[in-house]
């Protein structure tokens, strides 16, 4: 396994990310109402508790992707047909589903080149105890941004591309977020690539706040671990036993909402920000959204990003959906 690392250092060999993090840490603990950004989750810890979430039965989203994709890899690659294709997963995890849909394609007689994208350099150690290269499957580990490690792949091969976003992490983006990421991902594609797209369908409200509020408290442990990253990585004093989790459905929105609440009036002084930020008792900091869809929601977003649905893959139940695009530009 080959890798590449982009994230931005600095002169002095420093990992700029640091900076990132402080101006978002102090923007976002300024702002009224307090919020932190999602994508700071997954430090090496981060990646660990998620990979646990992902195993727990209230957390159905991983086990009915897993249904579909073990259903339909074989599937995916007679669609796609092609003889070496490039397979790229952005936020790769340990790397079992996407295991399932390279399996597929090494089956049917195709030669796969895998990127995984991620910002962990964690999540690349994990992967490697699940995928073996061989004389068929190269695997070129890239820790990166998204579209950062999108331009290094492009840079490295002119094969066909097939762009894996699972587990429904479009569901962090608003719906115009949503957009700019998926035409963002359309303009870094050349015509005819795909992508394959994860999609937690809208249900029960109540099967819902189950999966984001754990019996095992994992999703706890995980959205407090990123206050934990804080005092580590910037010298906060956060006293995480003083914050709570608390996951609710909004249905206007359409989507889960976590947030950690200040269980009393605190003072929390963050070093490499030399500021001191007041929490008045159970003030909320809000972390992210887990948009749901339905089937129409899925189409319009294609549309309107310049793409066209090839296929959509659900689970039995109709809990999930896996959608499959091909980029479409002038001249196709």
């Amino acid at each position: 396994m080959t890798h590449f690392r982009l994230l931005t250092q600095d002169s002095h060999g420093e990992n700029t990310q640091d900076d990132q993090l402080a101006i978002e840490v102090l923007t976002g603990l300024s702002a009224s109402p307090k919020h932190l950004s999602a994508k700071y989750f997954y430090d090496d810890i981060g990646s660990e508790i998620f990979q646990k979430i992902t195993q727990h039965e209230d957390y159905y989203l991983t086990a009915k992707e897993v249904e579909i994709l073990t259903r339909i890899s074989g599937q995916l690659a007679q669609l796609v047909d092609e003889q070496e294709i490039d397979i790229i997963e952005l936020g790769v995890g340990d790397g079992h589903k996407s295991k399932l849909i390279i399996d597929g394609f090494l089956q049917s007689g195709c030669k796969v080149n895998f990127y995984p994208i991620d910002i962990s350099e964690k999540a690349m150690v994990m992967l490697q105890e699940n995928i073996i290269p061989d004389d068929k499957l190269s695997i070129h580990g890239v820790v990166a941004e998204y579209f950062e490690g999108l331009k290094l792949v492009r840079s490295q091969s002119s094969n066909k591309q097939l762009v894996l976003f699972l587990g429904s992490n479009i569901g962090n983006f608003n719906r115009e977020q949503s957009q700019g990421f998926l035409r963002k991902l359309w303009m870094s594609l050349n015509a005819s690539d795909y992508i394959l797209i994860g999609y937690d369908l809208k249900k029960d409200v109540n099967k819902l706040t189950a999966a984001y509020n754990d019996r095992a408290g994992l999703t706890a442990q995980f959205n407090l671990n990123l206050l934990h990253r804080i005092n580590k990585e910037l010298g906060g004093n956060f006293q995480l036993e003083k914050f709570q989790h608390f996951g609710v459905y909004n249905p206007i929105l359409g989507a889960m909402e976590s947030y950690v609440l200040s269980t009393e009036k605190q003072d929390v002084y963050i070093e490499a920000l030399q500021r001191t930020f007041h929490f008045d008792a159970y003030e909320a900091i809000h972390l992210e959204y887990s948009f749901k869809f339905t089937q129409s929601d899925i189409e319009c977003l294609c549309q309107q990003t310049g793409f066209k649905v090839t296929k959509h893959f659900t689970d039995e139940q109709h809990d999930f959906v896996d959608s499959l695009w091909q980029v479409v530009k002038d001249g196709q």
